[in-house]
C-alpha cells in the first residue's frame, strides 16, 4: 500500500481506524504512533481477527527497532522490515552498537597515539637554531 492508499483506506474505513487508534500506547509520540499506525494499517488485511495480537506485536517490534534501537533476531527483523516496506520515517534516530562505538574509540586513540609519537620523534631529530646567534 502506498501512502495515498493508506489515506484512502482510512477515509473508507473510519470504524476500523477508530479501533486502531485504541492500540496507541500512551508513551508513543505523534511521529512514533503515525509510523506504527501506518504499519498496522498496511498489514491489517493480511491477519485474521484471531491474529490481531500478533500484528500488534510485530508493529511494536518494528517501531522499537526504528525508534529505540532495540535488537531482535535477524529473521524477525527481516520480516518486519519487509512488512514496513515503503513506510518513510523522517528523522529516525541512528543507533550504534557498543562494538561500533568501541571500535571508533580505539581507532581514534590509535591515531592520537600514532600522531603524537610521530611528532615526538620528529621534534627530537630537529636542530633548533638559536634566535640570536652571534650576539
Amino acid at each position: 500500500m502506498s501512502n495515498q492508499d493508506v489515506e484512502d483506506f482510512i477515509q473508507q474505513n473510519r470504524a476500523l481506524v477508530d479501533q486502531v487508534e485504541t492500540y496507541r500506547g500512551y508513551w508513543e509520540s505523534e511521529k512514533h504512533w503515525e509510523a506504527r499506525r501506518e504499519f498496522i494499517m498496511r498489514n491489517f488485511n493480511e491477519f485474521t481477527s484471531e491474529q490481531l495480537d500478533h500484528l500488534l506485536s510485530l508493529s511494536m517490534v518494528w517501531a522499537n527497532n526504528v525508534f529505540l534501537g532495540c535488537r531482535y533476531s535477524e529473521e524477525l527483523l527481516e520480516k518486519v522490515k519487509e512488512m514496513a516496506e515503503g513506510i518513510v520515517v523522517v528523522d529516525a534516530p541512528v543507533f550504534k552498537t557498543r562494538d561500533e562505538i568501541m571500535k571508533k574509540q580505539q581507532v581514534s586513540l590509535w591515531r592520537h597515539t600514532h600522531t603524537h609519537t610521530q611528532m615526538s620523534s620528529t621534534s627530537n631529530n630537529c636542530e633548533l637554531t638559536p634566535l640570536f646567534q652571534g650576539l
